[in-house]
C-alpha cells in the first residue's frame, strides 16, 4: 500500500520550508509522506487543495492561516477530506477581533511605511530568521499577502462541527497571536478531534505534535 500523502499549508508569510522543517519528520515517523507546496497567496493555497489528487479523499492541513484555509476546504469538500492536520488555529469565523489579524496588519503598516528591516527588528532568535527567508521570499506580494490574510475567513463553528474526520489539533498554551481558547474551541467543535498543547519555548518543531495527534484520532 503506498504511503499516505498529507497535504500541508504554510501561515501567512511563510512558506514550505518552514512546514517541512517542522512536519516532514513527524510523518515519516507515522509512514506518511509531506506535500507542500510553495504558495504565496490566499488563492494559491486553496488552489494547491483543489489540485490535490482526486482520486481518493486526502488529509489536508496547515499552521494558522494554512489550517483555516484547509478545513475550511474541507467543510466544503467532504468527499475529498479524508483527514486534518492542525497546527495553531488564530480564530473562528470573522478575524475582527482576532490577536494574529491584528498582528498582520500593524506588520503590513510597519513594512510599508518604514520597511521590512524595521519590521524584522523587533523579532529574534529562530522566528527572525524565518521570518528573513519567507518574508523576503514573498517580495513585492508580502504586505498585499499580511493585509489580505488579517481579513481572511477562518472556518465558522457550524463548518467546524460538520468535519467529522479525524483531526489533530496543536494548541500553545502561552501564545497571544494563536490563543488557546481557539484552538479548544476547534477541537470541541469538531467530532474526531485530539488537541495537544504546547508552549512557545518548545517552537517550532512541537508543532509537528499534530501529527501525533491526528493518528490519536484516527486510532480511536
Amino acid at each position: 500500500m503506498p504511503a499516505e500523502t498529507v497535504l500541508l499549508l504554510p501561515g501567512t508569510a511563510s512558506d514550505e520550508v518552514f512546514v517541512r522543517s517542522v512536519f516532514t519528520d513527524p510523518l515519516s515517523q507515522v509512514g506518511a509522506v509531506l506535500n507542500a507546496p510553495t504558495v504565496r497567496t490566499l488563492s494559491e493555497r486553496l488552489t494547491a487543495l483543489e489540485n490535490a489528487p482526486a482520486g481518493h479523499p486526502i488529509v489536508v492541513g496547515g499552521v494558522s492561516l494554512g489550517a483555516h484555509v484547509a478545513a475550511r476546504w474541507a467543510a466544503h469538500n467532504p468527499e475529498r477530506c479524508a483527514g486534518l492536520v492542525l497546527a495553531l488555529p488564530a480564530w473562528i469565523g470573522d478575524p475582527r477581533d482576532a490577536p494574529a489579524a491584528h498582528a498582520a496588519k500593524a506588520s503590513a503598516e510597519i513594512i510599508r511605511t518604514r520597511g521590512l528591516a524595521t519590521a524584522l527588528a523587533g523579532t529574534t532568535g529562530w522566528l527572525h530568521d524565518e521570518l528573513s527567508r519567507a518574508w523576503h521570499g514573498y517580495g513585492d506580494r508580502l504586505v498585499p499577502h499580511l493585509e489580505e490574510a488579517a481579513e481572511s475567513l477562518a472556518p465558522t463553528l457550524e463548518e467546524l462541527k460538520s468535519l467529522d474526520v479525524p483531526t489533530g489539533i496543536l494548541g500553545c498554551t502561552d501564545d497571544p497571536v494563536h490563543p488557546i481558547e481557539i484552538a479548544r474551541l476547534w477541537a470541541e467543535a469538531m467530532p474526531r478531534a485530539v488537541l495537544v498543547t504546547t508552549t512557545l519555548d518548545a517552537y517550532p518543531h512541537a508543532l509537528g505534535r499534530a501529527v501525533q495527534a491526528w493518528q490519536q484520532a484516527v486510532s480511536r
